[in-house]
């Protein structure tokens, strides 16, 4: 048995609404790998249980996995607006979304990330951020007026499976998105933030002003 695989076993089970999702994904989908995944998704929850938000933005669904689970910690009457770009996959994510009873929670947005996020009004006490890596600073700039302060953005894939530190990615555009972000982050006061070396990178970012 792999770390991997004692961690995934000694976490909380996926539900058989997750479970089906991940089924389907890696069989019909392109890139499966792009899926939050048991470990992550069980993650992204808990963090959703502890802020308890009462409304959560999301860019890029995929295929819903990670909206479904971000809305399970949702307040009484709380909303979740997700936002993907790729709208071959807005049947698919139609339908992910329809086998959960949280369906009612959830607002599907199909279109460019940046002109929905134009269309919003805040708050948003959660972000989570798991669209076109190239795009990550514009994101982090568009979101942060709808964040109050004290709320939070989760940003997905920020060590890129250890690119972000290899040379050979050097021009991979990506990658440069990727290490622009976390550089930015670095050195903006605006923000407390960590990175968690949880699957492809989690930063869990605070906005204390």
């Amino acid at each position: 048995m792999t770390l991997d695989e004692y961690i995934s076993a000694h976490s909380t089970p996926e539900n058989a609404v997750l479970e089906a999702i991940t089924r389907d994904t890696h069989v019909h989908i392109l890139n499966p790998h792009m899926l939050s995944g048991h470990v992550q998704g069980r993650v992204l929850s808990m963090i959703s249980h502890m802020i308890r938000p009462k409304r959560i933005l999301e860019l890029g669904t995929f295929t819903g996995y990670s909206a479904l689970c971000l809305a399970e910690g949702l307040a009484e009457g709380g909303k979740l607006v997700t936002i993907e770009h790729n709208d071959e996959l807005e049947e698919t994510i139609e339908r992910n979304l329809n086998r959960s009873p949280l369906r009612e929670k959830i607002e599907l947005r199909i279109g460019d990330c940046k002109l929905e996020i134009g269309d919003l009004e805040g708050p948003f006490d959660l972000v989570f951020i798991d669209a076109d890596k190239r795009e990550y600073c514009d994101y982090l700039d568009l979101v942060y007026p709808l964040v109050p302060v004290g709320g939070f953005i989760l940003a997905d894939n920020t060590l890129w499976d250890g690119h972000i530190i290899d040379p050979a990615y050097d021009k991979d555009k990506q990658t440069l998105g990727l290490r622009a972000f976390n550089d930015k982050l670095k050195e903006d006061d605006r923000f407390e933030q960590v990175i968690l070396p949880l699957r492809d990178g989690l930063t869990l970012i605070r906005k204390i002003r």
